[in-house]
């Protein structure tokens, strides 16, 4: 059954009303609560009748929100593993946040740190703390979150190998994988290795169990499918074995992936690109598998709707087993888009 479900972001928020997600916003944890208060509000006020929900895109979701929650260390995955490297935050009042470029361009693995001693890093030990303060503070009436979650359902997200990578390392890591691809595979299995422990960590300072995590491989649709199952489809696998079931992100048309897709270990859905074929997705993994597209970012911010809604069409008629159409609502979309996307879906589910 087809189903469709929004999130709004920070850039829309901060046009909407005012709201700046400066530094304070990510690391104290009352503004971060008094900030996320305001945008929910505003949400529920103006796009209630969308079911949209504001954090990070696709991350969190309305279901399992809880509205006494508190995110601790609410950065996206990749930034905080950054940090723990040596890379300087950088917060934008009106948009998402950054990292300083390639902190780690030039190290040789040799001289990385494991993985588990990023566990005494005091960014980790302040956002314990924090976490621990607001846990014992019966007066705040306040259900804090770990980093990494979002939300109360147990799904944590982490940023895929590859994708970290190019964060830390740079674009040239993508010609690494074909120059030298056993000292990339160690790279790599290291980057692994540190988000399950940061994700393991986390959830036992919050005695949270592990229901699902969300790999973030954005730059995966980028590489072609022998270097996919090289590279891509044994650390994932590792974090399907060690962490939980996965929920693997591809940002693009990723077609050619879909076969290696279905080796990685403990796959439980896909959250793909709007040019990937849900019918290619169906013939290999079936009618009952968990898939989530999104539509393409110039048929939203289009000024007529008519290229989107057709979009829809296309993706709804393949193979009568549709998937949750899933988007996330940036400064610069027409809400109008949005509308007739909501009503053109709803219209066409049984």
């Amino acid at each position: 059954m087809a189903g469709i479900a929004g999130t709004v972001s920070k850039s829309w928020m901060a046009e909407a009303i005012g709201v700046a997600f400066n530094r304070d916003y990510y690391f104290d944890p009352a503004s971060r609560f008094a900030v996320d208060r305001k945008c929910h509000a505003q949400v529920g006020e103006t796009l209630g009748d969308l079911g949209l929900f504001f954090t990070e895109s696709n991350l969190g979701r309305v279901a399992y929100h809880d509205p006494r929650q508190v995110l601790v260390g609410g950065i996206q995955p990749n930034m905080i593993v950054g940090m723990l490297l040596g890379a300087e935050f950088i917060p934008h009042d009106q948009a998402d946040a950054d990292i300083s470029p390639t902190p780690l361009a030039g190290r040789e693995l040799a001289d990385l740190p494991a993985p588990e001693s990023l566990l005494e890093h005091d960014l980790v030990r302040l956002f314990d703390e924090q976490f621990r303060n607001l846990k014992n503070d019966t007066d705040a009436n306040v259900n804090p979150v770990p980093p990494f979650f979002w939300d109360s359902s147990g799904r944590v997200a982490i940023h895929g190998a590859i994708t970290s990578a190019q964060k830390l390392f740079g674009e040239s890591i993508f010609l690494d994988m074909v120059t030298s691809p056993d000292q990339v595979a160690e790279v790599f299995d290291w980057i692994t290795d540190i988000s399950i422990a940061l994700v393991r960590h986390f959830a036992k300072l919050a005695d949270r169990k592990i229901t699902e995590v969300h790999i973030g491989e954005c730059s995966s649709c980028m590489i072609s499918p022998a270097l996919f199952e090289q590279f891509v489809v044994p650390t994932a696998s590792r974090v399907g074995a060690k962490v939980g079931p996965v929920r693997f992100h591809s940002c693009g048309a990723s077609d050619h992936l879909l076969e290696a897709c279905r080796k990685i270990e403990n796959l439980r859905s896909l959250d793909v690109g709007g040019n990937t074929s849900v019918a290619k997705i169906r013939s290999i993994f079936g009618p009952k598998f968990s898939i989530d597209i999104a539509p393409l970012v110039d048929d939203l911010r289009s000024d007529q709707p008519d290229q989107l809604l057709a979009w829809a069409d296309r993706v709804l008629a393949e193979d009568g087993a549709a998937p949750t159409i899933v988007y996330h609502l940036e400064s610069g979309y027409p809400l109008e888009n949005v509308r007739r996307l909501q009503a053109h879906v709803l219209q066409a589910m049984p």
